[in-house]
């Protein structure tokens, strides 16, 4: 009754698009991270941060909470996700601190949940995203991830460039001799 003739399978076959593994690569170049057999990936971006104590889910709520406390649009995930990093080494020694983040990351998902209805990283708009981080930036979770990102986020050498910062110039004789006065539009 269901029986496909050879000729209709081959013209199936021949209109259905093919999906080459590099396309669907590209198709997950604006995808969310992904949790993945206990890593956290970013397929669009070819980067992956394997967690040794901290949840992947924990280590994904982190990173899109880096990204909304400081928000470059052009700062790839990976930066965000190297900073929060440090999170998971200290976890991994220090079982208070262990506790506290896991601790964080479920009463943000709870409060995303109760005013969203879906976990924090799922909100889909920005906006919405900060209010709920505006509701707990007094407490010491959102302190500790906020501190944090300020030394792991900017003073990654690797992001200096993207903002314009070529760097320390002391050692290099300073300003005074290295561009300071070359304004052409002036």
């Amino acid at each position: 009754m269901f029986e496909e003739t050879e000729e209709e399978d081959q013209m199936e076959t021949q209109t259905r698009p093919r999906l080459s593994r590099r396309d669907l690569l590209k198709s997950f170049g604006a995808a969310a991270l992904v949790v993945s057999s206990g890593v956290l990936v970013h397929p669009g971006e070819g980067w992956a941060v394997e967690g040794a104590a901290l949840k992947p889910e924990t280590m994904q709520t982190l990173v899109k909470m880096a990204r909304d406390v400081y928000p470059h649009d052009q700062v790839p995930d990976r930066f965000y996700a190297i900073a929060m990093k440090s999170f998971d080494t200290q976890a991994a020694s220090d079982a208070a601190f262990k506790a506290m983040v896991e601790d964080g990351v479920v009463a943000l998902d709870t409060l995303a949940n109760a005013r969203q209805g879906v976990a924090y990283v799922d909100v889909g708009w920005e906006a919405d995203r900060v209010a709920l981080l505006r509701e707990i930036e007094d407490g010491t979770f959102f302190q500790k991830v906020r501190g944090s990102l300020v030394t792991g986020l900017y003073n990654n050498e690797e992001v200096w460039p993207i903002f314009g910062y070529e760097g320390e110039s002391a050692g290099k004789g300073g300003y005074i001799d290295r561009g300071f006065d070359d304004i052409a539009w002036l």
